[in-house]
């Protein structure tokens, strides 16, 4: 008979009453140790239970020591709900493991990942730390109770949105929002910088995706194929929780109807995943990569089109019965190119060949917690901007075909004129996008990402070098970056002066004009005295 499999063997590190708790959870499938002294044979996992109270330095070095002495056995570390800890500074601690506030039904389970060479990260932290306040000016003042003027107004909008039918109202509540989301961008331009502005669920501002309170990140094998199996579960089950759009923006995406916009998505994520599998057997390197992608995009969402339009679904048109995918594909331009998209390199680099990606100023491995959210966000915007894509050339497919709209537009755009209003509104926001948002983000080194957070589309403003696109902007564009740029260089000559200007006045109004108008009062006063005296 073979021999039994000697149980993985296990190194407790916790307080005496967490200790026996651990112990009894984990003793029936694992050898386990608790005196690092008297640990018999190779450590494969270190379990260390910390109470929080220890400074974050002291935490990395603690980490970094155990790292060391058991080297190469990951180490799970064991966090209570309340801890002086950001969400940002756990993911970068150097743990395979890192469990917040766990329940004892998931310590087994993750155990059990890292034995098998998975990664395991849970926060549930019962109060966020905040920083403290900075001191801010006037001019930071005005525009921040601006800004939160403008929040407040959004959120009642919204609250309102939830509760109408739909009708004039709604509709009403929509152009309120983009009319405030115009305001606010209006305001940033006029009295930034930016970062000035504080982040904010509508529009944040941020140099790297900020990690929600809540998250759970499971990779069952650190490579290429676990990074991408990982990311596919949690953007799927992002998908298939009702997605509501927090972009600030009108997307074409909104004119279908919720389960033909799931079945889309759906459809891309699938569609990109048999892509990967098959560059990934193509072992293609560097320029060919990516060529290669750009090369199945056409391809990749035709057949997203025909997936999510229904292979044997038919409709009526002019006295016959057409098939809609087949009609679809044949009448839609799929073959544009989206020139917000980032370069596809770096993504697919770690995806295919599990290269290190650029996060942050960091190199990491792609099975990093933070590599992998912001591998995340790169796939959720080339999925929200290919299916905003997709869109727009269904509702154009829509505009001649009455009976399509039923199939797969939502009950408001029936009516011709909603649905030409909703297509011209669009048509209006991409000119403006094209020629005065385009080149600003571009002049500021800004890249707008659409992600997927807490079941909404939420916008992010990444900040990256984008020479190249600059150069290649058109002259009308370029006047845009040109009144920038003398904006910028006659704004320190204006201040001035207008300071000076002030200055002056005050001087005319103190020295001359109020001295005059003292001397004309003591006079009064004297000659009112003489006139009283007199008498």
């Amino acid at each position: 008979m073979p021999e039994a499999k000697a149980a993985p063997h296990l190194l407790i590190l916790a307080e005496p009453l967490l200790r026996e708790g651990l112990v009894r959870l984990l003793e029936r499938e694992h050898r386990i140790s608790t005196e690092p002294a008297g640990s018999v044979g190779a450590v494969q996992l270190v379990v260390w239970s910390c109470g929080g109270d220890l400074p974050l330095a002291s935490l990395q070095h603690e980490l970094q020591q155990l790292k060391e002495r058991w080297q190469p056995a990951p180490v799970l570390l064991l966090l209570p709900g309340q801890t002086p800890y950001p969400s940002e500074a756990l993911l970068r601690l150097s743990t395979e493991g890192l469990l917040q506030q766990a329940e004892p039904s998931e310590i087994p389970a993750a155990v059990a990942t890292l034995l098998n060479g998975g990664r395991v990260v849970e926060l549930r932290p019962l109060a966020a730390s905040t920083p403290e306040a900075e001191p801010v000016g006037f001019g930071q003042w005005l525009l921040r109770s601006g800004l939160l003027q403008i929040q407040a107004e959004q959120r009642r909008c919204e609250r309102w949105l939830e509760q109408c039918g739909g009708g004039l109202s709604r509709l009403l509540l929509q152009g309120r929002l983009r009319e405030l989301a115009a305001a606010r961008r209006l305001l940033l331009w006029l009295w930034g910088p930016v970062s000035m502005a504080f982040p904010e669920p509508v529009a944040p501002r941020a140099s790297h995706p900020a990690p929600p309170q809540s998250l759970a990140i499971t990779v069952r094998q650190r490579t290429a194929e676990g990074v991408w199996q990982a990311i596919q579960q949690r953007i799927t089950a992002a998908i298939s929780a009702e997605l509501s759009n927090r972009s600030g923006q009108l997307l074409a995406l909104d004119g279908l109807t919720e389960e033909h916009r799931r079945d889309l998505l759906l459809a891309l994520i699938s569609q990109l995943d048999l892509l990967i599998t098959r560059l990934r057997h193509e072992q293609l390197r560097g320029e060919e990569l990516e060529k290669r992608w750009l090369q199945q995009q056409p391809e990749l969402r035709r057949l997203s089109l025909r997936a999510m339009a229904g292979d044997y679904v038919q409709l009526p048109q002019q006295g016959g019965l057409l098939p809609v995918a087949e009609s679809l594909s044949s009448a839609s331009q799929l073959d544009g190119l989206d020139p917000d998209l980032p370069l596809a390199l770096p993504m697919l680099a770690a995806l295919v060949q599990a290269q290190p990606l650029l996060v942050d100023g960091r190199l990491l491995a792609p099975d990093e917690p933070q590599a992998l959210l912001h591998l995340e966000l790169l796939i959720s915007n080339w999925l929200i901007r290919t299916a905003e894509l997709i869109s727009a050339e269904i509702l154009s497919c829509c505009s001649t075909w009455p009976e399509l709209r039923r199939y797969l537009l939502r009950p408001e755009l029936l009516a011709t004129r909603n649905l030409e209003r909703l297509r011209n509104q669009l048509n209006s926001q991409q000119r403006w996008d094209n020629l005065f948002e385009r080149p600003v983000q571009l002049y500021e080194s800004r890249r707008l990402l659409f992600g997927m957070q807490e079941g909404a589309i939420t916008p992010l403003l990444l900040t990256e070098p984008r020479d190249g696109e600059l150069r290649q902007l058109s002259w009308s564009q370029q006047l845009i970056t040109l009144s920038l740029e003398a904006r910028d260089a006659l704004a320190p000559q204006l201040q001035s002066f207008v300071r000076r200007v002030g200055d002056l006045l005050v001087v005319v109004l103190t020295q001359v004009i109020g001295r005059a108008i003292g001397l004309v009062g003591r006079g009064i006063l004297q000659g009112m005295g003489r006139s009283v005296g007199r008498s």
